[in-house]
């Protein structure tokens, strides 16, 4: 079996995962506490974004400075790539690799509103993170908090660190609950024309500019940030 490795870009703070925004480390270090094992920092970052931060799916932001890691961790919700942002920043302020992942997932329950908007129940792209540990990359996904999966019937998703852990595929009553259609695999930083791609495939009645014109827009926008 081929050894798995990661980048050194995956331990690196970018735009988006503002690992050394104070911020950030204010929140890595006080969630961490008194851990004193690589897993069980992991485990403190899950456990506290996937249930501090309600799930919205509904709340999706086209300005990239809503979308880095030290703006969301001064929020009281966020959607699944919110989620996954705030604690792939986390990881990286301990030194444990990290990286967004995307894919696309058909919903079964729970976003009806949201499904009038998009005109389809499925979700693209559905954030996860992908965590190097123990010489291997483990998916985790910290998107539905434990108020929202009770609410729902859906039992809540755990993460040991040791196995992947996705979107619960049933409910709690046997009927399916999520689907996952597509893995587009893991990025060392937020790739935002791609998202943004894929978004205006899929509902094009929200994203009508032309692809060239996003494109256009994110180059500017990075460009007067740099500047």
């Amino acid at each position: 079996m081929q050894q798995e490795t990661f980048n050194p870009s995956d331990l690196e703070s970018t735009y988006f995962f503002d690992s050394d925004h104070p911020l950030i480390q204010d929140f890595t270090y006080k969630t961490i506490g008194e851990a004193h094992t690589t897993l069980e920092k992991v485990l403190a970052l899950y456990y506290t974004i996937r249930d501090g931060w309600r799930y919205n799916p509904s709340k999706v932001h086209r300005n990239p400075i809503y979308m880095k890691a030290s703006y969301i961790v001064q929020q009281k919700e966020g959607h699944c790539i919110d989620k996954a942002t705030l604690m792939v920043a986390g990881c990286r302020v301990i030194g444990v690799p990290a990286r967004i992942g995307f894919a696309k997932v058909q919903n079964h329950i729970g976003t009806e509103k949201l499904e009038e908007k998009l005109k389809t129940n499925v979700l693209v792209p559905h954030g996860y993170v992908d965590v190097f540990l123990d010489g291997k990359w483990v998916k985790a996904t910290p998107a539905f908090n434990k108020g929202l999966c009770d609410k729902l019937e859906v039992i809540p998703l755990d993460f040991n660190g040791q196995e992947d852990s996705i979107f619960q595929q049933y409910d709690t009553k046997g009927g399916q609950f999520m689907e996952y259609l597509e893995d587009y695999g893991g990025f060392s930083d937020l790739p935002l024309l791609f998202m943004f791609q894929l978004m205006k495939k899929e509902y094009p009645h929200l994203y009508p500019e032309k692809e060239e014109d996003i494109a256009k827009g994110i180059a500017d926008f990075f460009e007067l940030v740099n500047s």
